[in-house]
């Protein structure tokens, strides 16, 4: 009896945001715990200015590609800037990893364009990655569910606002943090502890994006549920991140020593319940799907304020996401394993649907 078929899976990582670096350790990582026995891996790094590259190997450096759907070998998606007949096809894959941060890959566009040439990959869809990727409108959804989140105003880059006055109105006082809508991994954001540092950290902030968010902060507990499933996800065990800094700024959460993670958290039974129950709901409702981790505070008065919904976490084997599954049972692996098998499912699903 012959051996069943690898699975060809393409690791795409990089990207033209800010996290290119983050998502690209992220991606290396995936590649090298895929089982060479099932899959074929296919790392492809996309560069900052949007054109996709074989990994450099032994065999010879990055080289231009293109995407082509299903058998053909008819490339759809040219390298930024070339043309077809520059452009080397990737050929047939069975299913993407997207490891991508930030926008241009977790906020829905290298979604929409996997949907649009038929290729199965891990992860939220185009609504739920755009949806949770924005700050601002994720928690109004969140809210009309009943579930609470910090308090925000949010700020247009070509609309005159009266900053001061609207924070006021809206009753966020200092500290506060200022943030983009629409980036990850705390880049942009500022802690606001006097009226004079308002307008510098709006400034850094609209360098990101054109719409900005300023939050009241949330003194509590900094508590993440991963989540690994599609309609009905399972959620980890909670972790509580312990931070050696003031806040979880960039260097707090990439640099050795700025965090400690604690597993389980420390915090009451019947709260991580509730904090599982909050993130299943939060899945559902937002549309996500594969996985996601959610990001929590929990108050000295034990109320439960959701902080941010990632729909690609960082993907290192040392990752918060990872090891919030190791210590669920499910190592990382395997945890790779499942989220190839739930892109499959859902894309058969899918399939049977009529259009």
């Amino acid at each position: 009896m012959s051996e069943p078929r690898r699975l060809r899976v393409a690791v795409l990582s990089g990207g033209r945001s800010s996290e290119h670096e983050i998502s690209v350790q992220s991606g290396r990582s995936v590649a090298d715990a895929l089982d060479p026995a099932r899959y074929e891996v296919v790392a492809v790094e996309i560069d900052r200015t949007g054109a996709w590259q074989l990994e450099a190997s032994e065999e010879g450096p990055a080289e231009p590609l293109a995407l082509a759907p299903g058998d053909s070998g008819d490339a759809v998606i040219p390298r930024a800037g070339g043309s077809l007949t520059q452009a080397r096809t990737i050929g047939h894959i069975d299913v993407v990893l997207p490891i991508l941060h930030g926008p241009f890959g977790e906020d829905g566009t290298v979604q929409g364009m996997l949907e649009m040439v038929g290729v199965p990959y891990v992860g939220s869809g185009v609504l739920g990655a755009a949806l949770t990727m924005d700050k601002d409108i994720v928690k109004r959804v969140l809210r009309d569910v009943g579930i609470a989140t910090a308090q925000h105003v949010t700020f247009w880059a070509n609309v005159e606002h009266d900053h001061e006055a609207e924070l006021a109105s809206a009753g966020i006082g200092l500290p506060c943090f200022v943030k983009p809508a629409r980036l990850g991994s705390s880049v942009g954001i500022s802690k606001v502890r006097t009226h004079e540092e308002l307008g510098p950290a709006l400034e850094l902030a609209f360098r990101h994006d054109r719409k900005v968010l300023v939050e009241e902060m949330i003194d509590g507990q900094e508590v993440e549920v991963g989540l690994l499933g599609n309609d009905d996800p399972l959620a980890s065990v909670p972790g509580e991140l312990v931070v050696n800094a003031d806040w979880y700024d960039y260097d707090a959460k990439y640099l050795p020593g700025g965090m400690d993670l604690k597993v389980p958290a420390g915090i009451d039974p019947v709260l991580s319940e509730e904090l599982q129950r909050q993130a299943r709901l939060a899945f559902r409702v937002c549309d996500c799907a594969g996985m996601a981790r959610i990001d929590f505070f929990v108050t000295p008065d034990d109320r439960i304020v959701l902080n941010e919904i990632n729909a690609i976490p960082g993907f290192t084997s040392t990752s918060v996401y990872a090891r919030l599954f190791e210590a669920t049972g499910i190592g990382y692996a395997e945890l790779l394993d499942r989220l190839i098998e739930l892109a499959l499912d859902r894309h058969r699903e899918a399939g049977q649907y009529e259009y």
